[in-house]
Order: structure tokens, then C-alpha cells, then sequence
């Protein structure tokens, strides 16, 4: 743990912004404030950073973010000869700022940064890199955590977040830097005017269009159909380039929801601007009293996530990431396979605990199926890795169930532009058939049996709360329960340990995946509960995959599965 008086006298005696001053100044003997602060530093990882906004090393501040850069700059120097580095943000508060900081410092070291005029979404700026030939991308943004988080996501050449090794380099050079005294820095509009500090022409974007259009399935699908949308970007980073890709495909009646299609930081109508759950489309609703749409869209802050809700018998229901990924699935192959343009060993690549359903599902229209851990950068990794040996054209889609998807190689980390098209021609060709998405579900349910996945969150905050949820993982390792909702538990896979185990025969076999914090349950009817510590928010998350007779026996099995995985953690309602 981190000196906390020293770094407070230290911090009020160096920082310069007058923000980060008023607020040391106003938390001055309150140890439990400074603590909170000051106990550790924002840990960079293969995520970037992600904190809380305001003063301190445990905060997101213009501070945090030059120290961070500058230890990206010394492994950049390092790595490569002549480094470049994309630069992206999105509307939270500060992201603009944060962004300049960077390529300031950047800048400094001698490292070409190209950066974007205006906010934008996270996947145009991994496309950067790729597209520009960068040896790194940085983006501003938090995802679609409430507002007063920010973070800085950090990708490498390939185009997908930092693998593990290059994250550790990084991280050896921020922890050699001094947070006041280490960092080299100039004047942003100095490194405008010398040609080091370039800005991205609009021009840039139009192949990225283009790209994301040639993954239609049915191009004229959505032309013929009168489908109708409301969209709402939760005032993020989604309004232009998701109504351009629309509007590309033929989609002419789209409403924006207009108290959040600009950009706001604050995300005054939405606390948590999440397309995961129902408030992100509280505003949308409002606008179905006068106007019944097909079909509701959102996108979270940075565009990377997309969520849904269909009209069905008059009424809206949203549709999980999972649901979405199966109908993606589904949909993509069936129709590849009728035109005949469906490679002979199509892969689907999803996250270990996206739903076991979507194997199915593609398992029967021939495709492979890959897991990885969660993470869009392991699909990335995969996706590369089919590109190097030049069977690219076997990637069909890939997902997680936290509504990230991603369809092509123009960019390598999930994409709501994409994404969103996706979805809307899927929606107009069933529509062309009288059918909703929800119908579409009903069906693969019929063929493939209910599957009830559920997410539970429970929340951790400070430096108590991550040990509490260390401690739990830990005392699951050490004494794992024989039974959870009344089920055998049939195997234990532990993917920090590396190890699986076969409860009946005691026998461990080796996991083929890096080393993470997750532990997963497999019950002797193939039910799964996983247990992991979320790598970006204080908390701890539970999943349940569960297949049952009908929807009522599936949703009342996962019930007994949260009762007993909670009473086994500790955790209280």
C-alpha cells in the first residue's frame, strides 16, 4: 500500500490544475477520503486504466493519464524504431483533455500521433491503427460505466488491446516514472504546428464505411422493408456513424431520441448509460407512446456495445447479448449457406461465458466454435491469428455476451456500427417474413431447447471491497461446495490455476488459456455457474447457464443456483 500522507503533501505541493487542487484541498484531514485516493495506484493492465474521476494515484486525472503515456512512450521507443500512435475519445468528462494530455506527451518523446477532430468510437480508432500503420491506440473512455468513471484503453500494432507482456513492459516503465518529475510533455497546438501531432481527415472514415457495409448479408434487405427504429446513442460517441451506416443500407425511418443524441458526459437521463439494461432505453420508451417502431437500438458511451428491445404483442422486451449472439449466428450462417457463400469451416469465436446455446446453434450449420476468456482482445487475438495463416474468410462473427459483436477483420475489437447494421437487416428479413427477433428466438428455443443465462452483480467499492472479492475467490479454491442448487457439481475449472478437475475421478487435466481470476462450476446436467472479479469495476460477477424443460423451470433453477453461490460467498441480498 502506497504512503498516503506522503503522496497527499506531495500532491498538494506539485499539482498544478486547479480542479485537482480544489479537491485535495477540500477532502484536508479526512483520512478516509485521502485513503481512498492514495492507497494504490490505477493498475494498468491489457485493459488500459479505469478509475474514478478527481485527485489522487487511485483517480483518473490528467496526472494519472501523462504518467501512464509516458510509460507507453519509453516501451514504444523501445520496441519499435519510428512508433506512431492513433489517438481516440469519447464524451465523458475530461476525455478530450485526457486525449490532448496524451498526445502531448506523446509528442514530447518523439512519437507521430494521429488524432481524431471530433469524439469517436472506440472500434473506428482500433481500425486506426491497423488503417495507419500505428504502433499503438489509445482511447479515452469508460465504457459504459456511470460518469464519473473515465479510463484509457491501449491497443497495440494489431489492432486489439495490449497482450499481457506488452501491458507488464509498459507497466515496469510507469513504475520507474515519476508522476510529477519523469514525464516529458509539450504544447499540443506547438506539436500541431510541427507536424508531430496530426489530425485524422474526415476523408479516413469513408473506406471504414465501406468495409462494415460489405458484411451485409442481404444488402437489399433493408431497402425493401419499412422497418422502423428508434435509436438512442445514450449521448455518447454512436450518433453519426450509426445513423450513417443505416442510412447506407437503406434504413429511412430512424428517430433519435433527442434528449440523448449529443454528446454529454454527465448522462443526465441515464445514470448507468448501459444498453444491458432497461433504464438506457427509459427515454426511447417514452417515444413509443406516439410512435410504435419495430425495433429499439442503443449504444453505450464509446460504441462498442449494442443493446435491443422488439416490439412483440404490442409490448417491448429486450433481448439479452445472448439472445443476439444466437440470432447472429443463426442468421449469418443459414443465409451464407443458401447463397452458397459460406466457407467450408466457418469459426464463431465467443467469450467462456457467453451462452453454451450459440455452440449449439452453430454447431449445426457446420461452424467451429472457439472460447476464450473474457475480453474482446482474446477473440482479437484469434482473429489474427486465422488472418496470418490466410484463412481470414473462415471468421463469421464474434461476441460476448456483454452485447459486444463483431462481424470482419476491418477492425479488431467489438463494434456497435457494425453491429447495429447487423441486427437491422437481420430484423427487416425476418420482418419481410411477419416475424420479430422475438419470434426468431422462440423458434431456436424450440430447436435447441430453453437456455436461461443470467448475470448477477454485486458490488465491492475501495480498497475493503477488492480484498473481500479476493478473499472469496481464494475460499472458493480452498473448500468448493459439493452441490450448488440442488445439482452435483460434476467438474471444477479454476483458469487461474490453469487446472480443470474431474470431481468424480479426481483426475485435473491442463486449461489451454492464460492465467484469470474466473472459476466455473459444471453441474452433472451441463449446467455452469461462473464465478470472476470484474476486470474493469469494483465487482464481483456471477453467471448462471442454464437449460431447462421450458422458460419457467430454467429461470427457477438459476434462482436456486444465485441462492446457494451467494450464501456460499458470503454475499447478502
Amino acid at each position: 500500500m502506497n504512503d498516503i500522507n506522503k503522496l497527499y503533501s506531495l500532491w498538494c505541493e506539485k499539482a498544478t490544475e486547479k480542479e485537482v487542487l480544489d479537491e485535495l484541498k477540500s477532502v484536508e484531514g479526512n483520512e478516509k477520503e485521502i485513503l481512498d485516493r492514495f492507497w494504490q495506484n490505477l493498475t494498468f493492465g491489457t485493459g488500459g486504466l479505469r478509475g474514478v474521476l478527481g485527485a489522487g494515484t487511485n483517480r483518473m486525472n490528467v496526472y494519472t493519464v501523462s504518467q501512464a503515456t509516458q510509460g507507453l512512450a519509453d516501451y514504444l521507443n523501445e520496441a519499435f524504431s519510428s512508433p506512431s500512435v492513433a489517438v481516440g475519445y469519447d464524451s465523458r468528462i475530461n476525455s478530450d483533455k485526457f486525449a490532448r494530455a496524451a498526445a502531448s506527451v506523446l509528442a514530447a518523446n518523439g512519437i507521430k500521433v494521429y488524432i481524431f477532430k471530433e469524439l469517436m468510437p472506440t472500434p473506428i480508432v482500433a481500425y486506426a491503427v491497423k488503417e495507419l500503420g500505428c504502433s499503438s491506440g489509445i482511447v479515452i473512455t469508460a465504457s459504459h460505466n456511470p460518469s464519473k468513471y473515465n479510463g484509457y484503453k491501449c491497443y497495440d500494432e494489431r489492432g486489439y488491446q495490449m497482450t499481457d507482456e506488452a501491458a507488464e513492459r509498459t507497466l515496469q516503465y510507469i513504475n520507474k516514472c515519476d508522476i510529477f518529475d519523469d514525464v516529458k510533455t509539450m504544447d499540443f497546438e506547438k506539436g500541431v504546428e510541427d507536424g508531430i501531432i496530426e489530425f485524422i481527415e474526415d476523408s479516413f472514415l469513408d473506406k471504414y464505411f465501406s468495409l462494415v457495409l460489405s458484411r451485409s448479408i442481404n444488402p437489399e434487405t433493408a431497402k425493401n422493408t419499412d422497418l422502423s427504429v428508434i435509436y438512442t446513442p445514450l449521448n455518447g460517441t454512436g450518433n453519426k456513424p450509426v445513423r450513417k451506416i443505416l442510412s447506407m443500407m437503406g434504413i429511412k425511418d430512424v428517430t433519435v431520441v433527442p434528449v440523448q443524441e449529443n454528446p454529454d458526459g454527465r448522462f443526465p437521463t441515464c445514470s448507468f448509460p448501459n444498453p444491458e439494461i432497461r433504464d438506457a432505453f427509459n427515454e426511447a420508451l417514452k417515444l413509443t407512446e406516439n410512435k410504435k417502431a419495430d425495433l429499439l437500438l442503443a449504444t453505450d458511451p464509446d460504441c462498442d456495445r449494442v443493446g435491443i428491445a422488439v416490439l412483440t404483442n404490442g409490448e417491448y422486451k429486450l433481448l439479452t447479448g445472448n439472445d443476439v449472439g444466437c440470432l447472429l449466428v443463426d442468421y449469418i450462417l443459414s443465409e451464407k449457406k443458401k447463397k452458397g457463400t459460406l466457407c467450408e469451416s466457418p469459426v464463431i469465436i465467443k467469450s467462456i461465458v457467453s451462452s453454451d446455446m450459440a455452440t449449439a446453434v452453430a454447431e449445426s450449420h457446420g461452424a467451429e466454435v472457439r472460447n476464450v476468456l473474457t475480453g474482446f482482445k482474446y477473440i482479437g487475438e484469434l482473429m489474427t491469428a486465422l488472418q496470418e495463416k490466410g484463412e481470414e474468410n473462415r471468421f463469421e462473427l464474434g461476441f460476448e455476451e456483454s452485447y459486444g459483436y463483431l462481424s470482419g477483420m476491418h477492425t479488431k475489437d467489438k463494434d456497435a456500427v457494425n453491429a447495429s447494421m447487423l441486427i437491422c437487416e437481420m430484423a427487416a428479413f425476418y420482418k419481410q417474413q411477419c416475424k420479430t427477433l422475438v419470434d426468431v428466438m422462440n423458434e431456436l428455443y424450440e430447436r435447441f431447447g430453453f437456455w436461461n443465462n443470467a448475470l448477477f452483480n454485486f458490488g465491492f467499492e475501495g480498497a475493503d471491497g477488492m480484498k473481500k472479492m479476493l478473499s472469496m475467490m481464494d475460499s472458493l479454491r480452498n473448500g468448493a461446495p459439493e452441490k450448488l442448487g440442488g445439482k452435483v457439481i460434476a467438474g471444477v475449472e479454476d483458469y487461474k490455476t490453469g487446472k480443470a478437475l474431474d470431481v468424480k475421478t479426481g483426475e485435473t487435466k491442463a486449461l489451454d488459456f492464460p492465467s484469470s481470476n474466473v472459476i466455473i462450476f459444471v453441474m452433472e446436467n451441463k449446467d455452469k455457474v461462473i464465478i470472476r472479479p470484474s476486470g474493469t469495476e469494483p465487482k464481483i460477477k456471477i453467471y448462471a447457464m442454464v437449460q431447462g424443460e421450458n422458460e419457467a423451470a430454467a429461470k427457477a433453477q438459476t434462482e436456486e443456483y444465485k441462492k446457494d453461490i451467494m450464501s456460499v460467498l458470503g454475499i447478502g441480498e
